[in-house]
């Protein structure tokens, strides 16, 4: 099936052809979709901390944070490119037609309402000199001039401010009165106020290879006038997606496709694959967040809040699980089962099926110790909005247990009417704000490559110079990639949520 090149090819990527033989399987068989069991709502699944618990828990945190290792994991991989879909589009098809007058003049056209609102952007000064510097005109006598495609090319093309070509963490998003900041500085401004440890302030992105040299020399700049204002040491790395963790693509008939020089074509798996980049953090408490939910400084009080809340609730967490191992350790009597069973499945909502009910003392206490000794997690939920993101939900796992599991929508079966119904009734979405302890209650990391679930992943369908071809994605770092962990889910605000997925975005309320 190989040839003696591909077998060097795949050796050359640090993949193995077992592996290959892995994902080709899964094209021919799929993956199956998760045993969604009922939704995880207020109270079943989502814990709702009263302002008391709060106030303490963040507190717990604040009081312990400088004796801990601690680092913010941003995936900062996206390009902007898909921010700015619509004013490539219009820039693409606007010819000055009367027809195209007429669509563009429609108020609910994307790109009219950014023209409309162009001087509410943050980026809007240094558009002001690349306009003059091309056109030898301002902003407002471009408009007077019906230039719109001009003014958008101006924004997106390499000879503008180059948007289209930039990641997304690099795009100004915020105006304060004498600059303005993207996603990388505020997630450095955001950081130094929860993900600090002493003075230091450890904060890492996960980037694409073509953008990494971008965010280094943005850093370099900026790192400066962060350690002097908030009297602070950045520690602030990069890293991008491996290429063991990419994916084999195949055509139709589920052989492997090929690029012109015969050469098989691997594509980047997603982001479950920065599991990767999460094992080589040294570090004990590891928040993550996306890098296109931030908010101005006038905002981040909830924000910084609730994230010191759920360090706290995360530490005390790990407290009693650590009491219980000890317990299970040391011959426990039926009573302490008994207390931990309680534990474990009201707390760390881990239930047994009824076959643990049967099984002697001795594997009991087995079977709750592995249950214990996992990473853990503590995710924040958002009531749903309307807002895009995955979803809580009770599943039924592969050794009988029922647990919690961030589900996206491309994992629940839609056409099976009982997993639908379950699907419905969701109250809650998945915002991306993750508090995780990676160490064992002896301070010894876990290797997390051994709590993913290799059977999660989805299949899409995409093209290359004509061709069809499929290519392998594994759900998000929160879904399938810790699927193991410990999961705990408690309810945060929406003001604490706060996504830009189209330029338009940054017209929202909590982004002016």
């Amino acid at each position: 099936m190989y040839t003696e090149n591909d077998i060097k090819y795949f050796a050359e990527r640090g993949i193995a052809t077992e592996e290959i033989d892995r994902q080709i399987d899964c094209y021919k068989k799929g993956f199956p979709y998760l045993a969604i069991v009922r939704p995880a709502t207020a109270n079943d699944g989502i814990r709702c901390l009263s302002e008391e618990e709060i106030n303490k828990y963040a507190q717990k945190y604040a009081n312990e944070a400088d004796n801990m290792s601690i680092v913010k994991f941003v995936p900062a991989s996206g390009a902007a490119s898909r921010m700015f879909k619509d004013l490539f589009v219009f820039a693409s098809e606007y010819n000055n037609t009367p027809e195209q007058k007429q669509k563009f003049n429609d108020p609910t056209n994307p790109a009219r309402r950014f023209i409309d609102n162009i001087d509410r952007f943050a980026f809007y000064d240094n558009l002001q000199k690349i306009v003059y510097g091309k056109y030898g005109k301002s902003v407002k006598e471009m408009l007077q001039d019906h230039k719109p495609r001009e003014l958008v090319e101006s924004v997106i093309s390499k000879d503008g401010l180059n948007y289209g070509n930039l990641p997304k963490g690099l795009i100004e998003f915020h105006r304060y009165k004498n600059t303005s900041r993207t996603p990388v500085e505020e997630h450095i401004a955001e950081g130094i106020q929860y993900a600090k440890s002493g003075k230091d302030v450890k904060i890492h992105f996960t980037v694409s290879p073509e953008h990494l040299g971008f965010f280094t020399a943005f850093v370099d700049k900026a790192r400066i006038s962060f350690e002097e204002k908030f009297d602070c040491k950045l520690d602030i790395s990069f890293s991008t997606q491996k290429a063991f963790t990419d994916t084999v693509a195949v055509d139709d008939n589920n052989e492997i496709f090929r690029n012109d020089d015969g050469t098989p074509l691997f594509r980047p798996a997603g982001h479950g694959s920065l599991i990767e980049n999460l094992n080589d953090i040294d570090a004990r408490i590891i928040f993550i967040k996306t890098i296109d939910n931030v908010v101005p400084d006038s905002r981040k009080a909830a924000t910084v809040k609730y994230k010191m809340a759920l360090a706290g609730y995360l530490l005390k967490t790990k407290e009693n699980i650590a009491d219980y191992i000890k317990v299970l350790e040391n011959n426990p009597t039926t009573q302490q089962l008994d207390e931990t069973y309680v534990f474990i499945t009201k707390k760390l909502c881990c239930e047994f099926d009824e076959s643990f009910l049967n099984l002697p003392d001795s594997e009991k206490a087995q079977v709750m110790l592995a249950k214990l000794r996992r990473p853990l997690r503590i995710c924040g939920m958002v009531k749903n909005e309307g807002e895009p993101g995955g979803g809580p939900f009770w599943t039924k796992n592969s050794d009988g247990t029922t647990s919690l599991q961030i589900v996206e929508s491309s994992q629940i079966n839609k056409d099976d009417p009982k997993s639908a119904e379950i699907a419905s009734k969701a109250t809650h979405f998945n915002p991306v704000d993750l508090v995780c302890d990676v160490t064992d209650c002896e301070g010894n990391k876990y290797d997390l490559r051994n709590y993913t679930d290799p059977q999660t992943g989805f299949i899409s369908h995409k093209s290359k110079n004509g061709r069809n071809l499929k290519s392998i994605e594994r759900p998000g770092l929160w879904n399938g990639a810790m699927s193991d962990w410990i999961t705990i889910f408690v309810e945060v605000p929406i003001e604490t949520f706060s996504p830009v997925k189209t330029v338009l975005d940054l017209l929202r309320e909590q982004h002016q």
